[in-house]
């Protein structure tokens, strides 16, 4: 875990007279007011040392004001930050801390809590954590200052535990997780061991804040997932496949071969075509055995074609609805999605099916496919039950589907 780059200087500037101009303050004299001036520009510039130096001479005047004080103390305490100073900045912040009206006393403390983080000094950096947090800070500043602390300590439990009620506290209010609570739970929930509790963040990540990064990690990780059935690889391929996770050639092989080992040469031969025209296929020293899987996936794909019909004819003659499901599903891969959809609905009904789940999984994504009440075909995979993979792979077809237009 990374030490999170302090913003002190620039929120303290932004702070100094409610960020105006030191010198436009009529509660300043001009003796101290122009050497604060001298100082803003000089920490504007970077130039962090030399606005220290006119910070003391600002000091130097006699008989100060509160007010003056108080700006002295504004602008030395992020001169000091810009200098990398940390001994003067905490000093400074410090005196200031109870001079600053109430309201700025949770930004004041988060910058020392910072300030003692960058110092090596987690005991009073935490301690600060907890006074901007007591004075109504949660910038997500110092949520990310928190989480390294805790972090830093080894005590992801703790992080956990945070992030967990941060999250819990968004979604009570009707409002989306913030990502970086999410991602520091995932982290959390990693590192402590608990999978299934990882699992259920990432499937909130893809919901909240779908992106190409968190479909990857997550479907790389499901398979191993206890009890998760081979028999689904093709259809996890499909999810990396929409969710433009499936980028190598070694994945877009394979997706073409289990679609086509699965009885949807239609399906093998616009997987292959995608392959080749991202560049994963048709390249290298296999080249030619990606051009003949490519020709094998035509060829099967003309007969499949040939032969649907019929194969649809015998399977409405069986005394069981498998085949009705197979055909029905091959027909929508050919971009006959309502017609498959008809299909397995009569293959559920005849019934005597060998895997139920499975002809329901089938009949939501064939539903998908035809752009059409996308309400039912989610209601339909949501509804899958089991251990097996079914029910995951349900619910996050469910998910994809929800985070679509239209």
């Amino acid at each position: 875990m990374t030490m999170p780059k302090t913003v002190a200087a620039a929120l303290l500037l932004a702070a100094v007279l409610g960020a105006s101009n030191p010198a436009q303050a009529q509660s300043l004299r001009p003796e101290v007011g122009k050497p604060l001036q001298q100082a803003y520009e000089l920490i504007k510039a970077g130039k962090g040392k030399e606005a220290l130096a006119k910070v003391r001479e600002a000091d130097s005047v006699a008989n100060k004001t509160p007010a003056e004080s108080l700006q002295i103390d504004r602008m030395r305490a992020a001169a000091a930050q810009r200098a990398g100073d940390q001994a003067a900045a905490i000093q400074a912040l410090e005196s200031l801390y109870g001079k600053v009206p109430a309201g700025e006393q949770g930004q004041v403390a988060e910058q020392l809590a910072s300030a003692y983080a960058t110092s090596k000094d987690p005991v009073r950096a935490e301690q600060w954590v907890r006074k901007a947090q007591a004075a109504g800070n949660s910038s997500a500043s110092l949520k990310q200052l928190q989480a390294y602390l805790q972090g830093a300590s080894g005590d992801f439990g703790a992080v956990a535990k945070d992030a967990a009620a941060a999250v819990a506290a968004a979604e009570q209010a009707g409002r989306k997780p913030d990502e970086g609570d999410l991602l520091r739970l995932a982290d959390a929930q990693q590192r402590t061991g608990n999978t299934s509790g990882q699992a259920a963040t990432l499937e909130k990540l893809l919901y909240n804040h779908p992106k190409k990064d968190y479909w990857t990690i997550y479907l790389g990780r499901m398979q191993s997932k206890s009890g998760f059935s081979p028999r689904f690889s093709l259809d996890v391929m499909r999810l990396k496949l929409v969710t433009g996770s499936l980028t190598k050639t070694d994945e877009f092989m394979e997706m073409t071969q289990l679609a086509l080992q699965a009885g949807y040469p239609t399906e093998g031969k616009a997987i292959a075509d995608k392959g080749f025209a991202a560049g994963a296929l048709g390249t290298g020293a296999e080249a030619e055995r990606h051009k003949r899987l490519r020709d094998l996936a035509n060829k099967q794909e003309i007969e499949g074609k040939a032969s649907i019909e019929q194969r649809a004819t015998a399977a409405a003659g069986n005394k069981d609805g498998n085949d009705l499901v197979q055909v029905g599903y091959a027909y929508a891969t050919m971009g006959q999605a309502e017609k498959g959809v008809s299909l397995i609905e009569q293959g559920i009904a005849k019934g005597s099916l060998k895997r139920p789940e499975d002809a329901k999984l089938r009949l939501g994504l064939a539903m998908l496919q035809t752009g059409k009440n996308k309400a039912k075909a989610v209601q339909v995979l949501r509804s899958l039950q089991g251990n097996d993979g079914a029910a995951d792979l349900g619910r996050l077809w469910a998910l994809y589907a929800n985070t679509q237009g239209g």
